[in-house]
């Protein structure tokens, strides 16, 4: 059986492989997040391209897009929208910010305070924003991409755990290997860098929406993630392990790597070929196993490495 979230996931391939080389492990952690009703962590230094690929897959899939750079002195209401006193009618009106978008970048998303940075919370738990008093519903499908710079480490400001564990993927956008790096001069000396770009069909969240419902996953499956999930929080190496949302996550984003994968229901390879980029993040590792160069990366490979799948 071949989805049409399957043929969908290719065409956008295809799409971004006409602006940008590379990087296809991002279209599908987008594509997965974006059928599963959850959000995305950008990790990667200036210039990869981190902006224009956001925008190139959200105009391929037809949805709005809209780009927040995020400095020291943003506020939340310039994330959220707030209310102005309109002197042609008297009266107070909203105006609502960037976040009433399908698409929002949040561009360097640690350069901004806690409180800022706070102002998404509500957005991405709950599809909705409260300003004074007043609760107003965002578009759906709603997806954040929050990119950060790994290099720089003054003026910038940590992310909450409470936020880091809204975010169902961290993906990392590294420099591209030599030949494809080569693959892109070429492909910039015969081409300018206007990009215009069309979407590929019509209600494409829709499709996802109802493919990702008749996605199956059995008790063995859900048994797997559980026992993914509570070992982080019985590993020495760990301190704090992952918490009953990962694992709901894990469900959600396992259905949409099968769907994407051509299949309506989740093997064990699915839940381990997400694992490491919903986990990493959203664990704290022992100060030993930070002076050991352990990485979080490493430790939730170990534990995939002896959790078994316990079939019926």
């Amino acid at each position: 059986m071949t989805t049409r979230s399957r043929e969908i996931f290719e065409q956008v391939k295809r799409g971004v492989a006409e602006f940008i080389v590379g990087y296809e492990d991002i279209v599908e952690d987008f594509l997965i997040c974006l059928s599963s009703g959850g959000h995305i962590l950008l990790e990667g230094v200036p210039g990869v391209a981190k902006t224009t690929l956001a925008k190139i897959m959200s105009g391929l899939v037809g949805l709005d897009f809209k780009r927040i750079q995020f400095t020291q002195d943003l506020l939340p209401a310039d994330i959220t929208g707030h209310y102005y006193f309109n002197q042609k009618k008297q009266e107070f009106e909203f105006r609502a910010g960037p976040v009433f978008s399908n698409v929002v970048l949040a561009d360097e998303i640690n350069r901004a305070p806690s409180k800022t940075q706070s102002a998404l919370l509500e957005a991405m738990e709950e599809n909705q924003v409260t300003v004074e008093g007043s609760t107003f519903r965002l578009k759906k499908p709603f997806l954040v991409i929050a990119t950060i710079n790994p290099v720089e480490h003054e003026g910038v400001y940590a992310l909450p755990e409470a936020q880091l564990d809204r975010f169902m993927m961290k993906s990392r956008m590294d420099y591209l290997p030599k030949e494809e790096e080569l693959r892109l001069l070429h492909m910039k000396n015969g081409k300018w860098r206007d990009i215009e770009v069309k979407p590929i069909r019509e209600n494409i969240f829709q499709i996802f929406s109802t493919e990702i419902r008749r996605c199956r996953a059995d008790a063995s499956i859900l048994r797997y993630i559980r026992d993914v999930i509570t070992e982080t929080r019985k590993d020495d190496m760990i301190v704090l392990g992952a918490s009953p949302r990962a694992g709901e996550q894990m469900l959600y984003a396992s259905k949409g790597a099968a769907i994407m994968d051509g299949r309506d229901y989740v093997i064990p390879d699915d839940v381990k070929r997400i694992a490491v980029r919903m986990l990493s993040h959203r664990i704290t590792l022992s100060l030993d196993s930070e002076l050991e160069g352990i990485s979080a990366e490493q430790a939730i490979e170990r534990i995939l490495g002896r959790v078994e799948v316990v079939k019926e």
